[in-house]
């Protein structure tokens, strides 16, 4: 039996990142296994075998606001950090004219947005789906969930569901993770106000009955949306699949074996962690996400995460999701671009990590864009890092 649940039919769909691992396995075998303690072990881009000059373009960028308010840019190679760089921005006087009410959803809030509260952890946004996913993983490892095959509303008993024979109950796990489940959202083809679907679910009451209560507009596996409001449904999941809530389920299974433990994570008013974009973290321990994956789920003598679901999770489940061809899997995007695989986190107001498996790369950028017009750090990231491992 499939322990992750993944049917035979979709096998098919994981040969290309079980090339990508295979990638690793033969490129690290070259390398030592590298791993951070409470620190991360520094090193050079020349040592690691990368071109310094687009990596040093990249922070001038960075630095003369080209690309915009970038607070750090955080690059690890062969297990090692070659690219450090924090930039300062005043962002309780950028605020300023703008709604600053205190409010853990208002985004130009100071105290909220991107640092919480003067510490050093920083909204990852939407790449909360990413770490969100792999809980699942583990879930279905430990034997708290089937698989993804598993209905999606076996989940939610405690909801107001839709009646039987509703699209709905046709959608599973799988449905869920790769934004496939017919429900009905505007997220990315609206402005941010009111008429988004997802600034509607953050100033409801109840996330998970806000989402189960928007029409259907597909039936379930026949059409990629992109929808915050069925990533949240993520954490009423867990809860029900293990009886811990997603933050306690992190601390046991992820945070804690990765060394992680500063963290915080937003809570809903039902009480339940915002699993489509409430996660904060450190720079440097995002990247300790991004690199448990390009090592295969494995963390020193431990195996975190099967390797089964890294393959499946950054499979390009459904292909050509917008203009730029991105690919997308179980919440992860794919970025491919001039034949070097890229997996990666994406996260609004310039939250990206990225996973070069084929080049034993993590790259991390947190920012802040939203007050100022120009460009985002994204761009600019993926010519540095793709320029600079072609060039090394």
């Amino acid at each position: 039996m499939d322990p992750l649940g993944i049917a035979p039919s979709r096998r098919t769909l994981l040969a290309t990142a079980t090339l990508a691992l295979g990638s690793v396995t033969s490129l690290t075998a070259l390398q030592q296994q590298v791993y951070p303690g409470d620190a991360w072990s520094r090193s050079t881009p020349e040592a690691e075998g990368l071109d310094p000059a687009p990596l040093a373009r990249l922070v001038q960028a960075a630095g003369s606001g080209a690309a915009v308010n970038v607070d750090r840019l955080f690059i690890v190679r062969h297990g090692k950090v070659v690219l450090d760089t924090a930039f300062v921005h005043d962002y309780p006087a950028l605020a300023e004219g703008h709604d600053t009410t205190s409010h853990q959803y208002n985004y130009q809030h100071p105290d909220h947005h991107p640092f919480y509260k003067g510490s050093d952890v920083h909204t990852l946004q939407s790449v909360t789906k990413s770490v969100t996913s792999i809980l699942l993983g583990i879930a279905i490892a430990r034997g708290d969930i089937e698989g993804v095959d598993a209905p999606l509303l076996s989940f939610l008993e405690r909801y107001r569901v839709p009646e039987a024979g509703h699209p709905l109950w046709n959608a599973t796990l799988d449905d869920l993770l790769t934004m496939r489940t017919g429900i009905e959202w505007h997220e990315i083809d609206r402005p941010i106000d009111d008429t988004n679907t997802t600034i509607q679910l953050e100033a409801s009451e109840d996330w998970v009955q806000f989402t189960l209560d928007q029409p259907m507009d597909a039936a379930p596996g026949e059409k990629w949306v992109y929808n915050s409001g069925g990533s949240h449904l993520m954490s009423a999941v867990i809860r029900a699949a293990t009886g811990q809530l997603a933050t306690a389920y992190a601390e046991a299974h992820l945070f804690g074996p990765l060394g992680i433990d500063e963290y915080h994570w937003k809570i809903t008013p039902a009480g339940l962690p915002d699993t489509e974009g409430g996660l904060y973290l450190r720079t440097e321990d995002l990247a300790r996400i991004g690199y448990l994956y390009l090592r295969g789920g494995r963390w020193r003598d431990r195996q975190i995460v099967p390797a089964e679901w890294v393959e499946a999770s950054v499979a390009r489940r459904v292909e050509a999701v917008n203009q730029q061809g991105w690919g997308y899997g179980y919440q992860w995007w794919r970025l491919d671009r001039d034949d070097v695989e890229i997996w990666a986190g994406l996260g609004y107001g310039g939250q990206f990590l990225l996973v070069l498996p084929q080049h034993d790369l993590v790259a991390v950028a947190n920012s802040w864009h939203i007050f100022g017009p120009g460009q985002g750090v994204l761009g600019p990231l993926l010519n540095a890092v793709v320029a600079s491992v072609a060039g090394g």
